[in-house]
């Protein structure tokens, strides 16, 4: 079976360490509390004299690469793998991809190993790779085709009003990912 991960908000936890960086250059500005948040892309919560200011953090040398993991999420990744799954990385790099592209694949080295390099997919549409599961935090995903595989949401409070899917966290991955190994043999 093909598991892909989505990486930012998934396996690296984009959204605390953007509010530690946000209090760190703005400590006038209180940031927008996680639990707070409404819209997937993180700029679009902020008023609009303030998404420059949120899209220079995000885009800023070392975000992407110093992202520290999801609590939970490199021992679910090794635990996968070690139960024969083929996890692959699957993430969207930043339309100001001058930073991202490479600190994502620098990230994946740091936390995972060199070899786990080779199993990162880095596209701007996701319904052309193939898999069966994709956990992702984002909750409406399109592209050019329509998916083979089946998208389980990665629980934040941006995704909360989707109820059509399976949801998923670091905690209870097993339940869940047990249930469609189960139907997925079925």
């Amino acid at each position: 079976m093909i598991i892909l991960l989505d990486q930012d908000g998934v396996l690296a936890d984009f959204e605390h360490a953007f509010i530690d960086a946000w209090r760190e250059r703005h400590p006038d500005i209180a940031p927008v509390a996680f639990e707070d948040r409404k819209s997937f892309y993180i700029r679009e919560d902020y008023a609009p004299e303030l998404r420059g200011m949120a899209e220079a953090i995000y885009t800023a040398p070392g975000f992407i690469r110093n992202l520290p993991p999801v609590p939970g999420a490199l021992d679910a990744v090794k635990e996968l793998l070690a139960l024969g799954m083929d996890v692959r990385i699957c993430s969207s790099p930043l339309s100001q991809f001058e930073n991202c592209v490479a600190e994502k694949y620098l990230w994946v080295e740091k936390h995972l190993g060199r070899d786990a390099t080779n199993r990162l997919i880095l596209t701007k549409d996701k319904t052309l790779v193939q898999g069966h599961l994709l956990i992702d935090d984002k909750p409406k995903i399109e592209g050019a085709a329509r998916p083979r595989w089946k998208h389980i949401l990665f629980d934040a409070p941006y995704n909360r009003e989707v109820v059509d899917r399976p949801r998923i966290t670091w905690q209870n991955w097993r339940n869940v990912l047990a249930g469609e190994l189960y139907t997925a043999d079925a």
